[in-house]
């Protein structure tokens, strides 16, 4: 959490993405108690700010706020993880479609950048890096279908998947395997190919749930339980 605030601009929403990122990055253990005091003074602000932020990580499942006992980070859950990879898959997946009627060669361009951007990070063995021009691939898309509000769902959904996908890189989730899921997307919406687009961001999509269970063998004490879904039973996992 070495990030700097820029204190002219609303100081709770840039607490949540640090601490958000922190959290995803376990720099912020689950189970870790938060202060506010600790927070406020560490980036030179009131604990207002601080206060409005644990709010909104605890309506993210990020955090619980205990009253009169103090501010935890949630241990990953499953399930959580699970139900959260269902709604992105169901959003995510209508805005691929969507794309291939409606994305420009500048747009293509864009995303082709950002997956070069994740091929660098990968060489350069920078997670953090590679998470964030993830973030950013998927934001776009959005955006090229000019829907905000499946923006907004995506990245609510992301705050559950993303501590896993940092997890798993690059042991469960190969990055290279990952790149070359964006880039069959792009290939896909580029040639307009909609059932194509569609079917290639379910794969990648469902790659998360090949490396839950790995992870969860493997950091046992990040995680509060093992139980799956019933809808993740009939998935057809690459």
């Amino acid at each position: 959490m070495d990030a700097t605030l820029r204190l002219r601009d609303p100081i709770a929403p840039q607490l949540v993405q640090v601490l958000r990122q922190a959290i995803i990055a376990v720099e912020l253990r689950p189970g870790e108690a938060l202060s506010e005091k600790e927070i406020a003074g560490r980036f030179g602000v009131s604990r207002q700010p601080v206060r409005e932020a644990f709010i909104k990580l605890a309506e993210a499942g990020l955090v619980q706020v205990l009253p009169s006992r103090g501010t935890y980070v949630n241990k990953i859950s499953m399930r959580a993880v699970a139900n959260a990879r269902f709604v992105r898959e169901a959003v995510e997946c209508a805005i691929a479609r969507a794309a291939t009627t409606l994305i420009t060669p500048a747009q293509v361009a864009r995303l082709r950048g950002l997956v070069e951007g994740q091929r660098h990070a990968a060489d350069q063995g920078d997670h953090a890096g590679f998470s964030v021009l993830d973030e950013n691939f998927h934001q776009l898309l959005a955006e090229i279908v000019d829907c905000d509000y499946a923006g907004r769902v995506v990245e609510g959904a992301r705050a559950q998947t993303d501590r896993v996908r940092y997890l798993s890189l690059p042991g469960a989730s190969p990055l290279p395997l990952l790149i070359a899921q964006h880039i069959a997307i792009v290939d896909a919406i580029e040639a307009r190919d909609a059932d194509g687009a569609e079917a290639q961001m379910r794969k990648h999509l469902r790659e998360i749930l090949n490396a839950l269970p790995r992870i969860a063998h493997d950091h046992p004490e990040l995680f509060e339980d093992e139980a799956m879904p019933e809808h993740t039973r009939t998935l057809h996992v690459p």
